[in-house]
This record gives C-alpha cells, sequence and structure tokens, in this order.
C-alpha cells in the first residue's frame, strides 16, 4: 500500500507457523457485521483498549498474534482489531476442546497466526490489513484474511455498504473486477502450457469460481484496502479476495483494483472527498 506501510518483524514463532500445508476450508468471517452510519458525528466514547502482542504456547496448540502501535491511538479501531482476534482464537480453543474430547492430539498441534499491518495513514484514513491462518486440522491451515479501514474524523469503520448503496452500482464494480479476475486466470493458464483440453477444464473451473465469488454485492467486496495517491486522497481501492473466494487454494490472495475514475460515481455523497477526481484535472 502506498502512503504508510509499517513493515512488522514477526517472532520467529509465526513464522514456524506459516509453513504451507495442503488443503482446507474457508476460514468464516469473524467480524461482525457492521452496520451503516448515515450521521457523521463521531460515535460515543469507548472503553479504551491496550493491544499488544500475544504469544501462548500449549502442549496442543500455538497462538501468535502481532499490533502494530500506531492502532492503539483509536480506541474504536482497537476494539474492532481485539474483535476479531479473540474470534479466532475463541475458534481455536474449542477445535483444541474436541481434542481433549477425542483423547489428545498426538503429534498433531494446532495453531493461530495472525499479524496486523498498518496500510495507510491520513488525517483521514488510517487502514489495517490483518493475515494469517489457523490450523485445527486437515492438510494446512484456513486462511484468515481482514481489511479494517478506519475514518478517524467519524471514529468508524468504512464498509463496503456504507460506501456503495446502490445494488445497480456493483453490477458495474462486479463487472470490472470479473473481467480483471478471468484476465489474470488466462494469463496464469498461459504460463503453465497446459494440453488444450486440461486448459479448457481449468479455465471453465476457476471462472466459475470467479463468477460465484465476485456476484454484484457488498458482501463479495467487503474486504479492501484504499490505495492512496500523493494528495493523500484515494485513487483506487484494493479488493482483496482470499483463497476459495474467487479461485483455488494453490491461487492464494487474489487483488484487483478499481481505479477512482470507475469507482466516483457510485460512491455515495459523504465519501466522495475521500476520493481522488480524475476529472478534476483535466
Amino acid at each position: 500500500m502506498n502512503r504508510l506501510s509499517r513493515p512488522i518483524v514477526l517472532p520467529l514463532l509465526l513464522l514456524a507457523l506459516a509453513a504451507c500445508r495442503d488443503e482446507a476450508p474457508r476460514a468464516p468471517d469473524t467480524r461482525a457485521p457492521q452496520a451503516a452510519v448515515e450521521s457523521p458525528d463521531p460515535a460515543p466514547p469507548r472503553e479504551p483498549v491496550e493491544l499488544n502482542d500475544v504469544v501462548e504456547s500449549d502442549p496442543r496448540y500455538i497462538v501468535g498474534i502481532t499490533y502494530p502501535p500506531e492502532v492503539n491511538r483509536y480506541p474504536g479501531l482497537a476494539t474492532e482489531l481485539k474483535a476479531y482476534s479473540d474470534a479466532a482464537r475463541e475458534d481455536l480453543m474449542q477445535a483444541v476442546a474436541g481434542l481433549d474430547a477425542d483423547g489428545g492430539s498426538g503429534t498433531t498441534m494446532y495453531d493461530l497466526a495472525l499479524e496486523y499491518k498498518v496500510i495507510a495513514d491520513t488525517p483521514e484514513i488510517f487502514a489495517v490489513a490483518a493475515d494469517g491462518s489457523s490450523f485445527t486440522g486437515g492438510a494446512h491451515g484456513a486462511p484468515l484474511i481482514a481489511r479494517f479501514v478506519w475514518l478517524p474524523q467519524h471514529d468508524r469503520l468504512l464498509t463496503a455498504d456504507a460506501l456503495v448503496r446502490d445494488p445497480e452500482a456493483w453490477r458495474t464494480i462486479a463487472r470490472y473486477v470479473r473481467e480483471q479476475l478471468h484476465a489474470a486466470l488466462s494469463q496464469r493458464v498461459d504460463a503453465d502450457d497446459l494440453e488444450p483440453a486440461e486448459r479448457e477444464r481449468v479455465v471453465r473451473s476457476a471462472g466459475r469460481m470467479i463468477d460465484e465469488g465476485a456476484t454484484p454485492e457488498a458482501d463479495s467486496f467487503a474486504e479492501f484496502e484504499p490505495v492512496i495517491g500523493a494528495d493523500g486522497r484515494v485513487v483506487a481501492l484494493r479488493f482483496v479476495f482470499p483463497p476459495y473466494q474467487v479461485g483455488p487454494y494453490s491461487d492464494g490472495v487474489q487483488t484487483v483494483e478499481v481505479p477512482a475514475g470507475v469507482l466516483l460515481p457510485h460512491i455515495v455523497e459523504q465519501y466522495r472527498p475521500l476520493f481522488s477526481d480524475p476529472s478534476a484535472s483535466q
């Protein structure tokens, strides 16, 4: 992300947890739904939450969570991040309880690795990326992918359903995103130099995942990052798709940048000042 990107060095503990295993169901979204807020007035004061890194180990499981210290400037955001982490840990502990009920894990150790990074920091927008995985059996960990876009002047999260409210607008955005994903798919398949029949099968299968995972509704585009220009305004939104949403696990996390020029006609009036307007410079 261009405005401020603060690299975080994970402990060796987290690096060890990052080893890939082969297949797991897509992790559920552990965040509570965020309702769109019409009023620009700040929310009522929240109880302060101090976020600190977590390193926890046990013969049955291991947990590693890292937070950038900057998030503590915004108590509301810190509360959101803690809720996400707590939900992920709760899922892990439920799986551990299942191990106990079955009489132990033998050589299997469950784990949770989660890293938060600041990806944008301006007076109007403070954005954080959460990336990690949770292993509770199977061939590899289930991905944990989330993005939090905080509006400091309004003391709340900016969500996709608050940003674009017209269902027809999501059709336009989804069409643009699907075109980019299909183009990237074709490039990957061409690079693999597959036999024609196998190429057709792969394109058909992965293309169906794209169409089903990028349907024209806010839920399909819930995870996004603001791309900040030199003037501090948003020049694009980078939509983030976890493994399994628009492709197989082997394709990893996929992203598509949608320029402000495509988005602006569909953004609600309240949030348009956050975006750079390409037409204004013409």
